[in-house]
């Protein structure tokens, strides 16, 4: 059973959850894109929100400025927040634009908001669930897809529906998050990306 949880955190890991995004707008839209493009745009986005956050966070482990990779204390994620809002604002400016991508610029656009939200509520010493915001804005990303380009992606939002409660359920199992915590991570993940559908639906 503790096993089942853990994997949960891992395989839905905030970090991954704008790859994942990313992935299913390509996978999902019905718009023609060169395989070229696709694979430079899905390397960049994994080097920006993935590869170069983990690289950060062993850094800071190494010079002892956070005590765990896990980020467990409240003051650990100041520093990872921030640079993640930093990297959401080159992805903003740089690999996708509003007229070529909108779904994908107001995808990270709500992203930085989520992203923003956690880092002032670091500042009031709260600590949100980051697993939760990133699963609940993949699936509120992927609903509006759905409802953008007219298909029939139910099974995978269904799929997404179950991580949500799975995600949940392991941070508690875990004791990494009270309920308040988890509660505010999804509206925190969902909401702007809900509020950002005026844009680009």
């Amino acid at each position: 059973m503790n096993f089942f949880f853990k994997i949960a955190a891992w395989f839905f890991h905030p970090l991954l959850m704008p790859l994942l995004g990313v992935i299913l707008y390509f996978y999902v839209t019905p718009r023609f894109i060169f395989p070229e493009i696709v694979y430079s745009k899905l390397i960049v986005v994994f080097i920006l929100t993935f590869l170069i956050p983990i690289l950060l966070i062993f850094l800071l482990k190494t010079t002892r400025v956070i005590n765990s990779v896990h980020l467990n204390e409240v003051k650990e994620r100041r520093y990872p927040l921030m640079f993640q809002c930093f990297l959401f604002v080159l992805i903003i400016r740089i690999v996708f634009s509003p007229s070529q991508y909108p779904e994908l610029y107001f995808f990270f656009v709500a992203i930085l908001i989520s992203t923003i939200t956690a880092f002032i509520l670091v500042l009031f010493k709260f600590k949100v669930s980051l697993h939760t915001i990133g699963i609940s804005g993949i699936t509120m990303f992927l609903i509006a897809l759905s409802i953008h380009f007219k298909i029939n992606v139910l099974v995978i939002i269904s799929l997404l529906l179950l991580a949500n409660g799975w995600v949940a359920s392991s941070r508690m199992y875990t004791n990494s998050h009270s309920p308040i915590e988890l509660l505010f991570g999804f509206f925190i993940g969902a909401l702007p990306q809900l509020i950002l559908l005026n844009y680009w639906l």
